[in-house]
């Protein structure tokens, strides 16, 4: 008989233990509900952690009610205790939120919380290993000779911005895109620009003064066409296999907004070397920018967006002079072009996956002949967004995001469903396979 999976907590040290009797409970948008779409052992480079400020709810296992946990005695002491979630590593796709209740705190710093229980073999957490591609382990990056490895490339190019930026990426918040560029192997990233048009609610690179700290902390100035591409020149030149450049990174604003910078970058490496593919990262608002950079020798594009409704994409992303009409023309440039065209899905269970919200995505991903959609879960307090997704967009009940991405592959055959970048070979492989 399998056991149901033990409510966890933590204690004002941030020590995780499970509850002696309560069962924990998921959160799938504005609901709490029972578990259920089995939980995975939680991954080796997975991690617990709590959450200040929020309180976790159980599920009694004799009168299955629900029970908001204000305290806790362990070993004779009394305390408030905290929500535990679970952080996943690259690879992994949440379906569930942490079952919790906002009590006094602050908004959460910015990571995809996943819901997280104590099972029979120990901590399990609610998501698809969606990508199972090794490229990408974290036990290839932030190795013991990194810092060697940067300083050897520092040298090479002592006086350029974008390496120096890429260097506290890849060192200070280890940055896997980023330090690919150091280990010359994959995907390697060249951020471009200092300014958005965006003011996305959940930006990792710019927040108010009363929101969580960023994430990462942007370059103070934009790079020129020729720094930018002696970078992705020596990438692509060097770098084995599925070699790829990306302009648009989590340290930065929106790329496009320095398109006639970038376009002039890709002439010079395209006029070097036709290996490898060049992508660019976007919120894909500025339409004539991307002509030019396809006109240039653009590839590939990721449209990162969180939904395929106007009125909840336009409540997160907060445009500032472009709105959903026009990402659509992107993507629209993009298939007509020929380029390799992936979404950037921004996932948050319970609200990506309404029936309405699915059915909008289908419509995109099959009239654009979408090539990938690489599923990311949103990092963000989850109150902080479900008060921005709350009557929002597309209404419905929730399907589960195993039953979105199902749906997603059906409405375009050949599909490709992961969480990384695909190469020029890779991606050539799935086009055969479509015909």
């Amino acid at each position: 008989m399998t056991l149901a999976p033990k409510l966890l907590f933590a204690d004002p040290k941030g020590r995780v233990m499970e509850h002696p009797y309560l069962l924990a409970t998921l959160r799938s948008g504005e609901e709490l509900v029972p578990p259920q779409d089995k939980p995975i052992p939680l991954p080796s480079a997975g991690r617990l952690v709590h959450l200040p400020g929020r309180l976790p709810v159980g599920i009694h296992p004799e009168t299955g009610e629900l029970e908001l946990v204000r305290e806790m005695k362990v070993s004779g002491k009394t305390f408030v205790p905290s929500a535990v979630g679970a952080l996943l590593p690259p690879g992994y796709t949440r379906t569930f939120l942490p079952g919790e209740v906002k009590a006094d705190g602050p908004v959460l710093p910015q990571w995809a919380y996943t819901a997280a229980a104590w099972g029979e073999d120990g901590p399990v957490a609610w998501a698809i290993h969606t990508d199972k591609r090794s490229h990408w382990d974290p036990e290839n990056y932030s190795t013991p000779e990194l810092k060697k490895i940067v300083d050897a490339h520092l040298a090479r190019f002592p006086d350029n911005r974008v390496l120096k930026q890429l260097t506290t990426c890849a060192l200070l918040y280890r940055c896997f895109t980023s330090q690919n560029i150091f280990y010359v192997r994959d995907e390697g990233a060249i951020p471009a620009s200092v300014m958005c048009n965006a003011r996305c609610v959940g930006c990792i690179s710019d927040q108010p003064a009363d929101g969580p700290p960023a994430s990462h902390e942007r370059m103070n100035d934009g790079p020129t066409a020729e720094e930018m591409g002696q970078i992705g020149l020596y990438h692509l030149e060097n770098a084995p296999g599925r070699t790829m450049v990306s302009f648009g990174q989590g340290c930065e604003g929106e790329p496009l907004t320095r398109w006639k910078f970038i376009a002039e970058a890709i002439r010079y490496m395209r006029a070097r070397t036709s290996r490898g593919s060049i992508n660019i990262n976007t919120n894909a608002s500025l339409t004539k920018g991307l002509e030019a950079l396809f006109d240039a020798g653009l590839d590939a594009i990721r449209v990162s967006l969180n939904s395929a409704s106007k009125e909840l994409y336009e409540a997160y992303y907060k445009p500032v002079k472009y709105g959903w009409e026009d990402v659509e023309a992107s993507i629209a440039l993009a298939r007509e072009r020929g380029a390799y065209l992936a979404l950037n899905l921004l996932l948050f269970p319970g609200v990506t996956d309404r029936e309405g919200e699915v059915k909008a995505l289908e419509r995109l991903v099959k009239k654009y002949k979408v090539d990938q959609v690489q599923t990311r879960s949103l990092c963000i307090d989850p109150i902080q967004y479900l008060e921005v997704a709350r009557d929002k967009g597309a209404g419905g009940e929730p399907v589960g995001i195993r039953e979105l991405l199902r749906r997603l592959k059906a409405a375009r055959p050949g599909l490709v469903i992961g969480n990384f970048a695909r190469g020029l070979e890779e991606r050539q492989n799935a086009a055969s396979a479509r015909r």
